[in-house]
């Protein structure tokens, strides 16, 4: 749950909205993407980026925000989702409205993660959301951390406002805002996954939310070499698999070649079918021999996690 010192490096992950192609009903859908947080929570992944793997001129032209969006909009659904799970339960209500997208959110697994509140724990950061009372003091605010009592702290805060706390230790009543990062970065704590957007496979690259962007990155296909060769324990050993951000791009239903297929920009620039391999470090198949037809891309996301986290286990 926890490295010692914190740690600086991350762990993204990219997924396509076709992932939701194969499905016909929500409850289908949504068993999808409990699958996806499910993983990404288990493996302590920091970013989930969700990108857009059909061709621009079959998207729809408007998307109703307030309707649901599962069959017309599958990244808009699966960021929604993927946003409302990793959320502290306590403060979905105030922070996220009723939408139809939500309408079989009650049947998704939790995902237990540091940041959600447990009876049994306690941690010197937590998840909050302002409230509009007033604090003892008269200045400051009240921010419910999902507790029997709010927490007060200095800063004056719009209410309704997510913001992360550092805990007073002398005085769990008070704390202090600090940033996102800080549980992770301070306290060594996999504190959920941030989500992202972006319209295309290059978007994934070019719109990263690191200094330097991505400095080791991995695509999955069929056609890769298996994680073992790619990565042989000597080279983990040595440390030539260490990195600051790792990015693993994960394909849909017809694999990251079409992604790039479908992408007016990597096709500017040749990047096409077989040269899909060159956006990327290393070209990885996860599970060679694989007795399926398929490998479904929530179904991707443990195997190559399990396979792949001996890149940084142990850091």
């Amino acid at each position: 749950m926890a490295h010692s010192g914190g740690r600086d490096w991350t762990v993204s992950v990219a997924v396509p909205g076709s992932v939701l192609s194969i499905c016909k009903r929500d409850d289908q859908r949504t068993n999808v993407v409990s699958h996806l947080a499910r993983a990404l929570a288990v493996f302590s992944i920091d970013e989930v980026v969700v990108f857009d793997d059909s061709h621009p001129d079959t998207r729809p032209r408007s998307v109703d925000p307030a309707g649901y969006t599962g069959d017309v909009d599958p990244c808009g659904y699966l960021d929604h989702l993927l946003q409302y799970l990793e959320m502290p339960p306590f403060m979905r209500k105030t922070l996220l409205p009723i939408h139809p997208n939500l309408k079989q959110a009650g049947l998704m697994p939790s995902l237990d993660i540091p940041s959600h509140p447990h009876p049994s724990d306690w941690l010197p950061y937590c998840e909050g959301v302002t409230l509009s009372g007033a604090t003892k003091s008269g200045s400051g605010t009240l921010v419910d951390v999902g507790r029997k009592n709010p927490v007060t702290i200095s800063h004056e805060v719009p209410p309704k406002t997510r913001i992360t706390v550092k805990i007073d230790s002398n005085d769990p009543s008070l704390g202090e805002p600090v940033d996102p990062a800080a549980p992770r970065t301070e306290g060594g704590y996999y504190w959920g996954y941030s989500v992202r957007r972006c319209e295309s496979l290059a978007a994934v690259f070019e719109e990263s939310p690191f200094e330097g962007g991505y400095d080791f990155s991995i695509g999955t296909s069929e056609r890769g070499v298996p994680i073992a060769e790619a990565f042989p324990e000597r080279k983990v050993k040595k440390g030539e698999t260490n990195f600051n951000h790792l990015l693993i791009v994960f394909g849909g239903p017809r694999g990251l070649e079409n992604a790039a297929e479908n992408d007016p920009e990597l096709n500017g620039m040749g990047i096409v079918k077989g040269r899909t391999k060159e956006l990327f470090d290393h070209w990885i198949n996860i599970l060679p021999g694989q007795g399926s037809r398929t490998i479904r891309t929530d179904e991707a996301l443990f195997i190559g996690l399990a396979g792949l986290r001996r890149i940084w286990d142990g850091r």
